[in-house]
């Protein structure tokens, strides 16, 4: 468990680090709510780097997956799934910028991949898939308090599918979703590297048993 415990935290990092760099470097997220030929003029602008940085974006959401792996004899095939499957759409979503958005030339398709690719893939899909996860994890993994703690990041995480309504907050409750899941994160992480063989041995061995 300890090398999912140094995943979470590596994958909390890179997401933060990515996130802040973006919002200094390409004022984002709020640059998508500019017309499309200015996006698609500030993106050539920094290109480099705002490409650099969705790389180490995507990868801090890819980890989910080896993470969802590392915990699944605790969570179940359930999590797992979902777990692998939010990584997927957010990698989905966000490798649109560095693989295809480079030689995107006209704003309407510009508009197109950023609804479906964004919006509907790498957003919705991933808000609720991994507020799913989150609950999935929190009530199999750690005590009370990270529980409770989780599945608040989890419902704020998944009022992120309001935003494309003009939901007035949907916007900063996703936001403080996504801090507070960072955190969460961590705090897991802290928890399965504290945990002691014996622990993790039984709670295989309930895994196994639930799981006939």
């Amino acid at each position: 468990m300890k090398r999912t415990a140094i995943l979470l935290v590596l994958g909390a990092l890179a997401a933060n680090v990515a996130f802040a760099g973006l919002a200094a470097v390409f004022d984002y997220p709020d640059v998508l709510a500019a017309p499309a030929v200015q996006v698609m003029a500030d993106f050539h602008h920094h290109q480099a780097a705002v490409s650099a940085l969705f790389l180490l974006l995507a990868l801090g959401a890819g980890l989910l997956a080896p993470v969802a792996a590392g915990l699944a004899p605790l969570t179940g095939r359930l999590a797992l799934r979902v777990g692998v499957a939010a990584a997927a759409v957010q990698v989905v979503g966000l490798l649109r910028w560095p693989l295809v958005v480079p030689f995107v030339t006209d704003p309407e398709t510009f508009r197109t991949l950023g609804t479906v690719l964004g919006t509907v893939v790498g957003e919705t899909a991933g808000y609720l898939l991994t507020a799913l996860w989150t609950v999935l994890v929190a009530g199999a993994v750690g005590g009370r308090l990270l529980r409770v703690w989780g599945l608040a990041a989890a419902a704020l995480v998944a009022s992120g599918v309001l935003v494309p309504f003009g939901v007035p907050g949907a916007d900063l409750a996703n936001f403080g979703g996504y801090v507070l899941w960072s955190l969460w994160l961590v705090g897991l992480a802290v928890v399965l590297w504290r945990s002691t063989p014996s622990v993790t041995v039984a709670s295989q061995g309930r895994a196994v048993r639930a799981g006939g």
